[in-house]
């Protein structure tokens, strides 16, 4: 007598011979030759953000069909749970302690959107050194109180945020992270605004321009940095690595020596990009004051943001203004679709020049 066939169980495809235990998504991430991130995305149909070609689509799919991956229903349920929580991390110091801190505005523009659609916020700080701190492979996991977060901050842990953006975990980075793909982020329009203040100082007649900056890779830096370079380009002024001042102790190697060479050498306007620490600014306003420079009869002087608080109270500086409210309002705008499962796209921000009057016409005597 025939044995009758085993019917296959519904909604489950058949694994490779001899395997007993659950395909994971690390494995058709693997097979699939992506990020775990990016199959996350394929499977769940959700839009970080980012754009997955069909190619890559196809390679996941085709990698599921191949190990018999299903997702685990237990931990879909537990993901769609809500309780209109949004939490904001940072990884440093950036809770503002008073108004003047940079991150003050970014927090505000948070506050009104997430208020004006029904959520609550949660803050978390990876600055504790109580044991709550960001380091260690696990250590934002608690940021899965809220139904999303936003996180702030120069330097993030690349692959813990991807892992949360894997297990479908709603996250928007406030600041440019394309280098890290699925994660959701919003950013400013760095590069044409830094664009945009060299433009002006060589509407002046400058001719030799210098970018002080710190010494790190992180997107923000690198966008001034890069419209400052194409800023040179459009005007035909000279560029290079001669043009481009980098250091990790602005404040130690950009000495009162340093900057008299530069002036000797024909430099008649120095901008300095603006960071978490203001360290390059600090620098160069530093060693300005030390020279004994009047600004802008003998110099002129911008920055790609804004000076660190201590030292705003003086004339209005030469460069541009970031959105921070606005830039704080889109990111909750970003992460309240991803929690709902919508569609999330929002345009880079555009920052708005300032004129100021730390830059003026090139000393007598220069061209």
């Amino acid at each position: 007598m025939e044995e009758p066939k085993q019917r296959a169980r519904p909604g489950r495809a058949p694994s490779p011979g001899g395997r007993t235990s659950r395909p994971r998504q690390a494995e058709v991430a693997r097979l699939a030759g992506v990020s775990q991130a990016t199959v996350s995305l394929v499977l769940g149909a959700r839009k970080q953000g980012a754009t997955i070609s069909e190619e890559t689509r196809r390679k996941v799919l085709d990698a599921v069909r191949t190990l018999g991956y299903v997702p685990d229903p237990a931990a879909s349920r537990l993901a769609a749970a809500r309780n209109n929580l949004l939490g904001v991390f940072s990884f440093t110091s950036t809770f503002p302690t008073d108004v003047q801190h940079s991150y003050y505005p970014f927090l505000v523009g948070v506050e009104q959107e997430a208020a004006a659609r029904g959520y609550d916020l949660v803050l978390f700080t990876g600055s504790s050194t109580g044991g709550a701190g960001a380091a260690g492979p696990h250590a934002l996991n608690r940021v899965r109180l809220a139904d999303g977060c936003l996180f702030l901050g120069r330097h993030a842990p690349a692959d813990e945020l991807l892992r949360l953006v894997a297990d479908g975990f709603p996250v928007v980075h406030l600041g440019r992270r394309d280098e890290l793909e699925g994660l959701a982020w919003v950013g400013a329009d760095y590069i044409s605004a830094s664009r945009e203040v060299v433009a002006h100082l060589a509407s002046l007649g400058h001719r030799r321009i210098v970018l002080v900056r710190e010494n790190d890779d992180a997107p923000a830096s690198t966008d001034r940095e890069h419209g400052f370079l194409k800023g040179l380009e459009e005007a035909g002024l000279p560029g290079g690595p001669g043009a481009v001042f980098r250091s990790a102790d602005p404040e130690r190697e950009l000495t009162a020596e340093r900057l008299r060479g530069w002036l000797d050498d024909g430099v008649t306007a120095f901008v300095a990009e603006e960071t978490d620490t203001g360290d390059a600014w600090r620098a160069l306003h530093g060693a300005a004051h030390f020279v004994g420079i009047d600004c802008p009869r003998d110099a002129s002087l911008a920055v790609l943001g804004s000076p660190p608080p201590d030292l705003a109270d003086g004339a209005p500086i030469t460069g541009f203004d970031i959105p921070r409210p606005q830039l704080g309002a889109a990111a909750v705008r970003m992460l309240a679709a991803l929690v709902a499962g919508d569609e999330a796209t929002e345009p880079l921000v555009a920052c708005t020049f300032r004129a100021g009057s730390t830059a003026g016409p090139p000393p007598a005597g220069h061209p």
